[in-house]
């Protein structure tokens, strides 16, 4: 079932119920207040552990010269600019968002490191992606699909503009073991706001991101989704301890 029911457009905003329209400019709001610091944030919230989990995700991806990669909800550009250094002159990396000010901090932050010539920016929705079908050989999205409205939308959409053979990679917040959960809730909802406001001024927002986490599906629940929408050989990988998954799918 989509998140955005049929009839009553309701879906989840954190623990809160909303309109599908009301959550697509909640989250804009959410990204715009923290775009300027978004990449000082994550270092801050995961002791640099984010960038371990991008670096397995690259890996993962094993992209060759001349690859087409989507990286989606891609933001500040921080795995679009290691994909555009694999693929080679030969290939093409689009860095999409649905938000404007976090392409603006990537395209600010691609030219300061002098990545050009092989990669575009495109404000996308991720439901609706104005590609045509078979187009990418890879697409990634890195945190950003607990913050899409339809999922299933999002997933159908992916599979559809990948090439036959293409590989779907997720990255995002998952369930993590039983053991972790009284100090990982902890963590989430009294230190995450804490450092909201202390250096963005904006504990609302990851306050957010806590409830986000919690409302987004669990490993098994999101890979039944992938095949639902069309991939094949669906398979996660646990990242610390399951906070994090790394769920892979390809369109055959």
């Amino acid at each position: 079932m989509a998140d955005a029911e049929q009839g009553s457009e309701k879906t989840h905003f954190g623990y809160k119920t909303v309109s599908s329209n009301e959550k697509a400019d909640m989250v804009r709001g959410v990204f715009d207040s923290v775009a300027s610091r978004y990449d000082l944030m994550n270092d801050l919230m995961s002791a640099g552990l984010h960038r371990l989990w991008k670096r397995y995700t690259v890996d993962q991806a094993a992209l060759r010269p001349g690859n087409i990669v989507l990286d989606l909800a891609g933001g500040t550009g921080d795995l679009a600019q290691k994909f555009s250094r694999q693929v080679g002159k030969e290939g093409h990396v689009v860095l999409a968002d649905i938000n404007a000010a976090m392409l603006k901090q990537g395209r600010s932050r691609l030219i300061d490191a002098g990545v050009s010539g092989n990669l575009s920016i495109a404000q996308v929705d991720a439901q609706l992606l104005p590609f045509d079908s078979g187009t990418f050989d890879c697409i990634t999205i890195a945190f950003g699909l607990r913050n899409v409205t339809d999922k299933d939308a999002a997933l159908a959409s992916m599979h559809r503009v990948l090439k036959p053979g293409g590989k779907a990679m997720i990255l995002e917040f998952s369930k993590p073991n039983k053991a972790l959960k009284p100090a990982y809730d902890l963590y989430s909802f009294k230190v995450l706001p804490t450092l909201g406001k202390l250096v963005a001024d904006d504990p609302d927002s990851y306050q957010y991101l806590a409830e986000s986490i919690r409302m987004h599906p669990d490993q098994e629940t999101l890979k039944t989704m992938m095949e639902t929408a069309g991939f094949e050989r669906c398979r996660f990988h646990n990242l610390a301890a399951g906070i994090v998954a790394l769920h892979i799918g390809y369109r055959i």
